[in-house]
């Protein structure tokens, strides 16, 4: 029998066991609004299906191992040969796998693909984030390769394949293929053009031979990578495969794995191409323009990764506070604790709901919707991937000393919610891409003012933010030094739009009146008490 001062009482039970898109009201919502009716009942039976399998004691399993049995790398085999491999965790080709089968790489060709596989980006996120990087990239690749047909036909049915298969062979011999990209190097960073890596032009059209370096590739062990060069006629964009069509390995030598401080599951690592064979991909100097699809797809991603990160801290911060009694009663019950959930529930909403429309824009695939993505997508990234970092540690901070145990998995989110700050150009980029659009693409601005627009008259805050920021807009003087407050203020009023247009009426109305009514703190926890935020936290609570 146990001692009686072991006796574990006052402790909340696991949030393990439920479905975690159909737990997620927000999501669903978002769904049900922008899926047609006659494709609405499939998406949600396979929405379903994955956010049962994404809050199982399995995929737990699957993520504490992946994330604790980080991958090695094996440049030589055991007679001095080079073989340049990557092994990974069993618990990373699983969760991969079932991303790859759950339709997370086929977003081009299915019917409002692009909102069904954000939605189910944003649930198995919640599972395991690391490995969703090849994934993420395999499905960003297709734009670029349609800018050449010939290689869209050979690869995009590879890249769109349901299938995962492991290991290095010729992609031609396997049922699916995985995706990746090689643009940083060291000298440069997000300056892609100060690249040095050279491309010389091979006696047949179109090939070329790669001498070079790349500072950041990720998932070294897909079968195809985009990625980056000087060419005679410029910067330009070339398909890498892993192994060549004779079954020959390519050369890509892994000169070593990056040592991260979180996505400890996935493999980042330095390659060093010497005489590499390559193939062109679009014309010779335009390889920036040839992938600027991809880099916006993948943007979007790392808002959907972001709004899944934040879902998941929100979801154990109230699931604890639910079951957690202090001082008399449950924590949930509390009147600062429950103010403090509410404006996490708040944050987490607002990112899930702009990253949905953003996915439903390209489901549209309209100019008008195709202008709003131009701008939107960089003012989304810069916002949302900055809010996930200070919400996870305010999530972590509600289970108290059980969130800072790496058993409770809030570490483990911590860890991991700078990173798509990061990803695909860091908060300045994304800043000034914004502007960028603002000051060239008049389109652009007309799209996004047509859709704060369509809430205009519906909350006098949102009115006054929106005219506050046509004010900020009209003025240049010194735009470029005011550019991360010019977006901020961009994307605060496209999701106080949404929500107001969207969401139930005391989400919208705590929404305007802290973020855009100046009624709000510096921190979270400090909503107007007036506000019904027993109404949002309740909104927010997993149904286990």
């Amino acid at each position: 029998m146990a001692p009686g001062t072991h006796t574990v009482t006052n402790q909340a039970p696991p949030l393990v066991g439920y479905d975690v898109f159909t737990a997620d009201r927000a999501l669903t919502e978002a769904v049900g609004r922008h899926v047609a009716q006659d494709v609405l009942g499939t998406a949600r039976d396979e929405l379903e299906l994955l956010g049962r399998s994404a809050g199982s004691a399995q995929a737990r399993e699957w993520a504490e191992r992946a994330d604790g049995d980080p991958p090695r790398l094996r440049t030589h085999d055991r007679y001095g040969n080079r073989v340049d491999e990557v092994d990974f965790s069993p618990a990373w080709h699983r969760l991969l796998g079932k991303a790859v089968s759950s339709g997370l790489t086929d977003a081009w060709g299915r019917e409002h693909g692009h909102v069904r596989r954000a939605a189910g980006f944003l649930v198995w996120t919640q599972a395991e984030a690391g490995h969703l990087c090849p994934v993420s990239m395999t499905h960003a690749a297709v734009p670029a390769l349609r800018t050449d047909p010939a290689l869209a036909a050979v690869w995009e049915g590879r890249l769109r394949s349901p299938v995962y298969e492991q290991g290095l062979r010729s992609a031609a011999l396997k049922a699916g293929a995985l995706a990746g990209m090689g643009m940083t190097e060291k000298q440069g960073g997000s300056d892609v053009r100060a690249n040095t890596t050279r491309a010389e032009p091979l006696a047949a059209g179109g090939e070329y031979a790669l001498t070079g370096h790349k500072w950041f590739c990720s998932a070294p062990m897909n079968d195809v990578f985009l990625v980056l060069a000087q060419a005679p006629g410029g910067l330009s964009c070339f398909l890498v495969p892993r192994v060549l069509d004779d079954g020959t390995r390519n050369v890509f030598r892994l000169q070593r794995l990056k040592d991260k401080l979180g996505n400890r599951s996935n493999a980042s690592a330095e390659v060093e191409f010497d005489g590499t064979w390559a193939r062109l991909v679009g014309e010779e100097g335009a390889g920036v323009r040839t992938l600027t699809g991809m880099v916006a797809a993948t943007r979007l991603d790392c808002v959907l990764g972001s709004a899944g990160l934040m879902r998941q801290a929100v979801a154990q911060a109230v699931h604890h506070c639910s079951h957690r009694s202090a001082f008399g009663g449950l924590l949930v019950d509390k009147p600062l604790m429950r103010n403090v959930l509410a404006d996490l529930a708040l944050e987490s909403e607002a990112a899930t709901v702009l990253g949905m429309r953003l996915a439903a824009a390209y489901d549209a695939d309209t100019e008008s919707e195709r202008a709003l993505l131009r701008i939107a997508v960089p003012a989304a990234k810069y916002w949302v991937t900055k809010r996930c970092t200070p919400l996870v540690a305010e999530a972590l901070e509600c289970l108290g000393g059980n969130g800072y145990v790496e058993e409770s998995g809030m570490p483990r989110l911590l860890r991991e919610s700078p990173l798509n700050s990061v990803w695909e150009g860091s908060g300045n980029i994304q800043a000034l891409d914004a502007l960028r659009a603002l000051q060239r693409e008049p389109a652009s601005v007309n799209a996004f003012l047509q859709e704060v627009g369509a809430a205009r008259g519906a909350d006098h805050r949102l009115d006054a933010a929106i005219r506050e920021l046509l004010t900020e807009l009209a003025d240049l003087g010194g735009i470029e030094a005011r550019a991360r407050r010019v977006v901020e203020r961009m994307a605060l009023v496209l999701q106080g739009s949404l929500l107001v247009r969207w969401a139930p009426p005391e989400v919208a109305d705590a929404f305007c009146a802290s973020r855009l009514g100046g009624e709000w703190g510096a921190s979270f926890g400090t909503l107007p008490y007036t506000l019904d935020l027993a109404a949002v936290v309740e909104r927010a609570r997993p149904a286990v």
